[in-house]
């Protein structure tokens, strides 16, 4: 049986998780400020509902990407010198998570970013926990992703392209601004080869866990992103 919980519940313990179910954990409680950020912290992540009950999972192994590790192919730097794309930080929030929602994907019908994530993500926006990388083409949102940062670690969640590379190209300035912040790890949650050509790579959740304990150890001051992006690749 998959643990319910109730609102005021704690997560089970993470080494629970359903390995054939995908990681699932739990079910139920609610998609606070507060339950969502000591589930990061916990390596725990909401993917999806039943019901209207939040799905969430803590897989094994877990996808991550070390900002150092980052794969910038010859092509994409190209395409970052061309200016084809203005990169900007926290301008459209809810327009990145809207358009991640109705982004199609290959192998799923519909998404699991329903109008309660949106609304629990776009309200962690507003506390300065969330944050989006928007790639724009003549004044256009074309691409971009968003994610959490709690302390020296930066979840990410989902990004969208309309364009060749405008996802990429988000995602390459959002490595630059992560590595300004020092942020030591990406949470990339589980593996696709799109995030694998970028430098992405699986490792045991329990290698995770010990690098997130130290890494959300270290206070970070939630507030909205205003750095300019550098134009030099």
């Amino acid at each position: 049986m998959i643990p319910q919980l109730g609102l005021f519940d704690p997560f089970p313990p993470v080494a629970s998780a359903r390995a054939e179910m995908g990681g699932l954990l739990a079910i139920g409680g609610d998609l606070s400020p507060e339950r969502l950020l000591d589930a990061y912290c916990q390596g725990i992540f909401p993917w999806g509902t039943i019901e209207g009950l939040p799905l969430w999972y803590s897989p094994d192994p877990r996808m991550v990407l070390f900002p150092a590790q980052f794969r910038l192919s010859r092509s994409l730097a190209r395409t970052l010198r061309s200016g084809i794309f203005e990169i900007r930080y926290d301008s459209d929030f809810s327009g990145v998570i809207a358009a991640c929602a109705a982004t199609p994907r290959p192998g799923q019908d519909d998404t699991w970013i329903t109008p309660d994530m949106m609304a629990a993500y776009c309200r962690l926006h507003q506390l300065g926990w969330a944050h989006s990388v928007e790639a724009y083409a003549a004044g256009k949102l074309v691409g971009g992703l968003y994610g959490l940062q709690i302390g020296r670690a930066f979840y990410g969640e989902s990004m969208f392209a309309l364009r060749p590379d405008a996802s990429k190209a988000a995602f390459a300035h959002l490595i630059r601004e992560l590595s300004a912040r020092r942020v030591g790890l990406i949470d990339c949650q589980v593996h696709t080869r799109h995030l694998a050509s970028l430098g992405g790579r699986e490792i045991p959740r329990a290698e995770f866990l010990a690098q997130l304990k130290t890494l959300t150890a270290e206070p970070e001051t939630p507030g909205h992103w205003v750095a300019t992006p550098r134009l030099e690749w």
